[in-house]
């Protein structure tokens, strides 16, 4: 981990530490202490758990010792500060040019788009890709999983950015153009987190992200019941919503679980997803020269019929 790299995540950690308690706890004061005003607090309160879900994160940069234990956040924060970015100043003029929160949020929007990304490629060198001795994969049918809900969240963070009314028209509570845009990020953030945690696989690089993203959902299902008087009753979305961070809270929350409580065993150096196979079954991996030798000498040995 390079020092500039944890430099940057202590310089991120005090903006979203501040940010949690005017959104979620103040939610319906943003006009008073936020860049722009958002209506109804619904929006204010998801965005408030996106923050401190993110500091738990930072902290967790600034405290880190190999990069490959953060680096699956780095992209995902990259795509959640370009949505950002663009949507302020595709609706510039919605915002409350004489508070300092504006100015404060559009420096953080402006160089965060490249600053994030600048420092996950040059850390990308002290990545060697493989893994750590106690380390494993994810099993492959949940990396799939992990997948297809990411490129979904992905394409509603698209829509919400390139066609705001589209959304605004279906979505479960009431939402202006500009809180519709900055509502895509906070879907562009998950659905690209998952899509590199299906990509990368290892537990020693997902775990970090995982709890973070545990941290935001537990705190949007308890907005949404906070604010359940502002959702649409009559809009199914409203309970594929609701009904949707349930179960992909619990869906997290269990794969934490099996992973943490999983025995952790020793893994070859260059073995992979197909290692993993192999020592569940009892047999050596086909990466190990060694578990090859071991085989042959059995049957060597074995008696003839």
């Amino acid at each position: 981990m390079l020092r500039e790299t944890r430099a940057l995540g202590a310089f991120i950690v005090p903006f979203l530490l501040v940010a949690f308690p005017l959104l979620y706890l103040f939610p319906n004061d943003t006009g008073n202490w936020w860049a722009f005003e958002i209506q109804p607090s619904m929006t204010a309160l998801l965005m408030g758990a996106g923050y401190i879900a993110g500091a738990y994160f930072f902290v967790h940069v600034a405290r880190a010792s190999r990069w490959h234990r953060v680096h699956l956040g780095f992209l995902p924060i990259t795509a959640f500060t370009t949505w950002l970015g663009v949507a302020t100043f595709i609706y510039w003029d919605r915002f409350d040019h004489d508070h300092v929160a504006f100015w404060i949020w559009t420096g953080l929007y402006v160089t965060t788009p490249f600053l994030v990304p600048l420092t996950w490629l040059r850390n990308r060198r002290t990545d060697p890709g493989t893994l750590e001795s106690d380390d494993r994969y994810l099993p492959e049918r949940v990396r799939s999983v992990l997948k297809v809900i990411g490129l979904a969240q992905f394409a509603i963070a698209v829509l919400f950015l390139a066609s705001p009314s589209t959304m605004i028209d279906i979505w479960p509570w009431m939402l202006t153009p500009l809180a519709a845009a900055t509502l895509g990020a906070w879907f562009a953030l998950p659905g690209v987190t998952a899509l590199m945690m299906g990509v990368d696989g290892r537990w020693s690089a997902i775990r970090i992200t995982l709890e973070s993203q545990l941290i935001g959902l537990t705190l949007i299902l308890l907005a949404t019941a906070r604010a359940w008087e502002q959702f649409d009753k009559s809009n199914a979305l409203t309970y594929v919503f609701a009904g949707g961070m349930a179960v992909l809270l619990l869906g997290l929350a269990a794969l934490w679980s099996s992973m943490v409580k999983r025995p952790r065993r020793a893994v070859l150096d260059g073995a992979g997803p197909a290692a993993e196979v192999g020592a569940s079954r009892g047999t050596p991996s086909r990466t190990s020269p060694r578990g090859r030798r071991t085989s042959r000498s059995r049957r060597s040995s074995a008696p003839p019929p």
